[in-house]
């Protein structure tokens, strides 16, 4: 089986309409009709686009239509077979293509490992999420997110959240940082405990953990040595409820929002909340009763040039000084698309794995 694989993935308002109807739909739809292996749909809880227009679920005018962001996952030939359609669906938003492989693979120093269950999926009696949690903790990993789908492809069958259902198919996603040494170490727990996972490896750098910073982004062309465009993109792992020095009692989260758009630094940034997870030396947690301020995990996803990701992450190192995960990648294919009019290639750029 061909280890090189794809991550197509499209970032949008919820409410964004297509031909048929909205375009999550839509996408998901031709996911099914191509039978991609593994696509999943996210809410997301923040955000705005290169047009600045705020969306937050903080206030009820700001929250008619949220930000989504929809993941497929599948061999390089068949995700590159799909990107131009996805693309033509989707009228306002971004789309980009990055490289990923499957667990077996030469492992890199530095990686992000995702894995797509079921949501209802358990292990000896508790949610598979958990288990898979605590593995990834256990040896070491710098931090692990799980975000809950709300419909999706499962061995390219179409599975949707509905109100009466267990939704056990519905599929979520695990994301998590660590080193290549880990993921090596951790693959065999993991594949006993989820044989059914579809699990994928990408390059990542750590940049910073638990404030302290360990390296930069990258210094990378915005052009390939063929001309072709690069982008980069930075993950900002922080909880719902954790403020910053700087921020006085604004979530890290919010502040990043805010202080990104105010500054027009970056062209966009999606915010979306998880249900579990962990960073840094802290035990797996989320959502308990009794418990004053929510610490589900929250993902703050920053997409662009290396010029204007250099400038947001001297907003991102500066709000993270004490707390929080931030990883960089590198982002080969990038698509912007506003009223129509689109920038950018489904072509890759960039060197391959």
């Amino acid at each position: 089986m061909s280890t090189e694989y794809l991550k197509l993935t499209a970032y949008f308002g919820e409410r964004l309409r297509g031909k048929r109807g909205f375009v999550a739909d839509e996408l998901l739809d031709l996911f099914g009709s191509q039978r991609i292996a593994t696509s999943v749909v996210l809410r997301g809880s923040a955000g705005f686009g290169p047009r600045h227009v705020l969306r937050s679920d903080a206030t009820l005018t700001q929250s008619e239509d949220l930000p989504v962001a929809v993941a497929a996952v599948d061999r390089a030939e068949r995700i590159t077979a799909i990107s131009e359609q996805a693309v033509a669906m989707i009228s306002r938003g971004v789309v980009t293509l990055e490289r990923a492989r499957l667990l077996g693979a030469p492992l890199p120093d530095q990686a992000k490992l995702t894995l797509y269950i079921g949501r209802q999926t358990r292990v000896e009696g508790r949610p598979a999420y958990r288990a898979v949690c605590d593995v990834l903790h256990a040896h070491g990993f710098a931090g692990a997110a799980v975000f809950l789908g709300v419909d999706g492809t499962v061995a390219g069958q179409r599975r949707r959240a509905r109100f009466f259902s267990a939704n056990t198919d519905v599929p979520l996603m695990i994301i998590a940082a660590g080193t290549g040494e880990q993921v090596a170490a951790a693959t065999p727990e993991l594949k006993r405990l989820v044989p059914s996972a579809t699990m994928t490896l990408e390059r990542a750098q750590l940049c910073k953990r638990d404030g302290r910073l360990i390296a930069p982004p990258p210094t990378v062309p915005e052009i390939d040595a063929a001309g072709r465009p690069l982008r980069q993109k930075l993950m900002i792992h922080t909880s719902e409820s954790t403020v910053s020095t700087s921020t006085g009692a604004t979530p890290i989260h919010r502040a990043l929002v805010a202080r990104l758009r105010e500054h027009h630094t970056v062209s966009g940034v999606t915010v979306v909340r998880g249900i579990w997870g962990f960073h840094g030396d802290h035990e797996p947690h989320g959502d308990k009763l009794m418990q004053l301020g929510r610490q589900v995990p929250v993902t703050t996803i920053v997409v662009d040039t290396p010029a204007r990701i250099a400038a947001g992450f001297a907003v991102v190192d500066e709000l993270t000084a004490r707390h929080g995960l931030v990883t960089s990648e590198l982002v080969p294919a990038f698509v912007s698309i506003d009223g129509g009019k689109r920038r950018g290639s489904t072509e890759l750029a960039g060197p391959t794995w």
